[in-house]
């Protein structure tokens, strides 16, 4: 399917999309090949960090007992990391599969979404999928109790504090990705350089706050916070 002809059409920030039909009658299917040239770049660099990982791997086997070299073996083929990137040569050494790299490089960045409604077209079959994705995003994250430890609710009025805190968390999460027009992964890396200092010293205490980075400082200005001011507490 990947390999029907036919050019992408860009349908918004990196994503582009290409209609394929299979099939006649009854037998017709719909489906569209979605591509995202930002996952293809960073699935790319994952697998070539792997790949560098696994031939170093490799490399030490030969340094190993035939006992040892047998168990490495074995774990490495049993690996979720490693183990679709090996096949082993008619001699039983283990080498890197170069067809399956080639394969798994032709599906970087790509999903496919299928559909029997007809009066859907391509465009809105990708950003409904997308749309859905982030649903269940949401979800998941309200789920995970704002990344704190396990709490065990009984009383319903504190069941409802948990749930608004959560639904109120991922709506300013949503909020600051509108004003930035950026993931609030990234937005939330570029806030973690703000620092917050304790200088200590024979005449008192200084409360400091590190220097926004320019990065910094434009998440500031979109999400229209002011930068801290320099000096917090002198003490």
């Amino acid at each position: 399917m990947l390999t029907r002809p036919g050019r992408y059409q860009e349908v918004a920030d990196n994503l582009r999309v290409k209609e394929v039909v299979v099939g006649e009658g009854e037998r017709r299917r719909r489906y569209v090949v979605c591509h995202n040239p930002q996952e293809e770049k960073r699935q790319r660099q994952h697998r070539e960090q792997v790949l560098k990982e696994l031939e170093a791997e490799l490399a030490t086997l030969r340094e190993c007992s035939a006992g040892c070299h047998t168990k490495r073996v074995c774990h490495l083929r049993a690996s979720g990391r490693y183990g679709k990137y090996i096949r082993l040569t008619r001699s039983g050494k283990p080498v890197i599969d170069q067809a399956r790299v080639r394969e798994q490089a032709r599906l970087d960045g790509k999903f496919v979404v299928h559909s029997n409604d007809d009066t859907l077209n391509a465009e809105d079959m990708a950003l409904g999928y997308k749309q859905l994705q982030r649903v269940e995003e949401a979800w998941r994250t309200l789920k995970s109790g704002l990344g704190l430890r396990p709490v065990y609710h009984h009383a319903p009025h504190r069941i409802h504090a948990h749930v608004f805190l959560t639904v109120l968390a991922l709506l300013l999460e949503r909020i600051a990705e509108q004003a930035c027009g950026d993931t609030w992964r990234n937005i939330r890396d570029d806030l973690k350089r703000v620092k917050l200092a304790q200088l200590l010293s024979p005449n008192g205490t200084v409360w400091q706050v590190t220097e926004p980075s320019p990065e910094t400082a434009k998440r500031l200005k979109s999400l229209k916070i002011k930068n801290p001011p320099p000096i917090l507490q002198l003490g």
